[in-house]
C-alpha cells in the first residue's frame, strides 16, 4: 500500500532537499527546488506505482528540476563591475578591414539576401525561399551565384571600392 503523501513529504523531504543543496548550494535556489519537486510529486501521485521506491524517484525529480535551474542560470548574463577594455570581435563583422561587408552589400538582394540567410544565418534553402520568395532550388542558385561572385572578387585579388590593401 502506497503510504499517503504528506507521510512521504515528511519521510523524505529533508534527504531531497540536501540533495537540492548539493547541487545548487544553500539558498533559495535549493529551497525553490525542494517546493518544485515536491509539487511535481503531488501532481503524479496518485498515478504512482505502488512498488516505486519512493525516495529514490523523489531525488530524481529533485536532480532534474536543480539541472533546470543550472542551466537557467547560464543563460544569464552575469553582472560585472570591470568592462573590458576592447570589445570582443569575435563572431562580429568589426569595421570592414578587408570590405567583405561592402562586396556583400554590393550583390544583387537576392543573392545578398540567399547568402545572408544561408552562410551567415544558417537557414537551409527551404527556410530561406520561405523568407525571400520563389523555390528552394532557385534561392539555392541565387546563393551559388553571390558565392562565386565574391570568391572571384577576392580570387582575382580585386577589392572592393574603398577596401585596403
Amino acid at each position: 500500500m502506497k503510504e499517503p503523501f504528506e507521510q512521504a513529504v515528511r519521510r523524505h523531504g529533508d534527504t531531497v532537499l540536501r540533495v537540492c543543496r548539493a547541487m545548487l548550494g544553500p539558498g533559495a535556489d535549493a529551497d525553490d527546488v525542494w517546493s518544485e519537486t515536491f509539487l511535481a510529486a503531488l501532481r503524479a501521485w496518485p498515478e504512482l506505482a505502488e512498488d516505486t521506491n519512493v525516495e529514490a524517484w523523489l531525488v530524481r525529480v529533485a536532480q532534474r528540476k536543480a539541472v533546470d535551474v543550472t542551466r537557467a542560470r547560464a543563460r544569464h548574463a552575469v553582472p560585472t563591475a570591470d568592462l573590458p577594455e576592447q570589445p570582443s570581435r569575435l563572431g562580429n563583422p568589426g569595421d570592414d578591414e578587408d570590405g567583405l561587408w561592402r562586396a556583400v552589400a554590393a550583390l544583387p538582394q537576392r543573392q545578398r539576401l540567399a547568402v545572408a540567410y544561408r552562410y551567415l544565418g544558417g537557414l537551409a534553402h527551404a527556410e530561406t525561399a520561405e523568407l525571400i520568395g520563389g523555390s528552394a532550388a532557385a534561392v539555392r542558385r541565387a546563393a551559388a551565384d553571390g558565392i562565386k561572385s565574391l570568391r572571384q572578387t577576392y580570387d582575382a585579388g580585386q577589392r572592393p571600392e574603398g577596401a585596403p590593401r
